[in-house]
């Protein structure tokens, strides 16, 4: 329907620097050559996450979709994915710092000021609006 009235959706996606390369990791992304691990390292951080009290806010997902399946994909936003990639790539004391083209969800943002704590890293996250700075 939207595009029969030429209306585009625009792609979300968020970038991290690593290395003097930026990734560009798009929802749900498995085009980077180390989605695997940035997936593992996702599934790692749900145990205490929850531990924590984390409870997906499933408002957030648009689609007409189960409950378990929204879950699943807040679990993937771009941000989650990119900080994932720099936890898995960056030495402990490195500040994360992500950019991304469109605004923050409620739950990533809840959710990252968890990952965060357990971490124990300073996360930025830089949106349509001023930057969002968590710290473990």
């Amino acid at each position: 329907m939207m595009a029969r009235r030429g209306v585009n959706k625009t792609q979300r996606f968020s970038l991290i620097e690593y290395d003097n390369q930026v990734h560009k990791l798009g929802v749900r992304d498995i085009s980077h050559h180390q989605w695997e691990k940035i997936y593992a390292k996702l599934e790692e951080l749900a145990a205490p996450m929850k531990h924590l009290g984390y409870v997906p806010l499933t408002d957030f997902v648009l689609h007409d979709i189960e409950d378990e399946a929204k879950e699943a994909a807040l679990s993937y936003h771009s941000e989650r994915l990119a900080i994932a990639f720099g936890l898995i790539n960056t030495s402990p004391r490195i500040t994360l710092c992500i950019t991304k083209n469109l605004r923050i969800c409620g739950d990533c943002h809840n959710a990252i000021k968890l990952i965060s704590k357990i971490v124990n890293r300073i996360i930025l996250v830089r949106d349509m609006h001023p930057v969002s700075s968590f710290r473990g």
